[in-house]
């Protein structure tokens, strides 16, 4: 008796409990079907890999709704339409942001609503008639793409270290590495010599900085010459100039003045002229006749030899 008492007690508890599990089924149901809902069209502009219909919709991280359809358009494949029904108390409005985010660690994604200031209208809408959100770009989209193209470049980046790694790179690299050795041992075996070029290099910028000292030197003491000395004879010559203008303007003035008188001695020395032939031809004359003169005293006195007249 003992052990059907306890099947039938078993039995009684599994009918309970399904009963209740159905009970609550249909009051789920009925509640769901009770709400009111607005409906949106979300349209996404590139890939909604894990979102499917069913799909929790989140407004802030909340649920308010679920996925209803994803359809591809049919003008632009490359563009996806999502229709989405929220509890109609949640207000979405004019300015409100629609992306995807990552549900869980299987890939599955889910709607997420953000944003939406109350001083925007809100959106209204029916299921024949739901208005049109574009979806901003995900975070976890744009991971993938930029993962994508990370992966790409890696690839690549393998493919050519392979190229490079290859037997005749590896030999040309070896002998790189051996050339290099030798190189280095041979400037360890000449370090002193490098040392003293190292010390004569030292010794040569020592001598150019204090040449350089030097030229500074000069180069500001010039440059106080300049301001001082040099000053002074530019005043000197100014004063000279000054000096030199008045005189000139003297000269061409008095010039003006006398013009008259100028011309006038002019024209006498010019007048001048026939008398002063004559008085060459004079002396020209008269040193022949000295000439003559100490070389014949008696002859050139008592009119031995009849004198020549000179032509004038």
């Amino acid at each position: 008796m003992e052990p059907r008492a306890h099947h039938l007690i078993i039995g009684l508890f599994t009918i309970i409990a399904f009963g209740a599990a159905l009970i609550f089924s249909l009051w789920l149901a009925k509640s769901s079907a009770d709400r009111e809902w607005a409906y949106y069209e979300i349209v996404f502009d590139h890939a909604v890999s894990g979102l499917a219909e069913g799909n929790p919709v989140l407004y802030s991280g909340v649920q308010v709704g679920d996925v209803m359809t994803l359809t591809l358009d049919s003008e632009n494949p490359g563009r996806v339409r999502v229709i989405v029904r929220v509890d109609q108390s949640v207000p979405i409005r004019d300015n409100t942001k629609a992306g995807l985010v990552l549900a869980n660690i299987t890939g599955s994604m889910s709607v997420q609503f953000s944003g939406g200031t109350p001083d925007r209208p809100v959106l209204k809408g029916d299921r024949d008639n739901p208005p049109v959100i574009l979806a901003a770009p995900s975070a976890f989209n744009s991971l993938l793409t930029n993962g994508e193209q990370l992966l790409a470049k890696a690839d690549l980046l393998l493919t050519n270290a392979t190229k490079l790694l290859s037997g005749d790179n590896l030999e040309n690299m070896a002998a790189i590495a051996q050339n290099t050795r030798e190189a280095t041992d041979a400037l360890i075996a000449r370090r002193e010599q490098l040392s003293a070029l190292l010390d004569r290099f030292d010794a040569a910028g020592t001598r150019a900085e204090e040449a350089a000292i030097k030229v500074s030197r000069v180069s500001d003491n010039a440059n106080e010459l300049l301001q001082t000395d040099g000053r002074r004879v530019l005043k000197s010559m100014d004063k000279t100039l000054e000096v030199i203008y008045t005189t000139m303007s003297r000269i061409d003035q008095l010039t003006r003045d006398n013009r008259g008188a100028m011309d006038s001695g002019l024209q006498g020395m010019g007048e001048l002229a026939p008398a002063l032939r004559e008085l060459r031809s004079t002396l020209r004359s008269l040193n022949q006749f000295t000439r003559r003169l100490e070389q014949d005293p008696t002859g050139t006195l008592f009119g031995n030899e009849t004198m020549k007249e000179l032509a004038p």
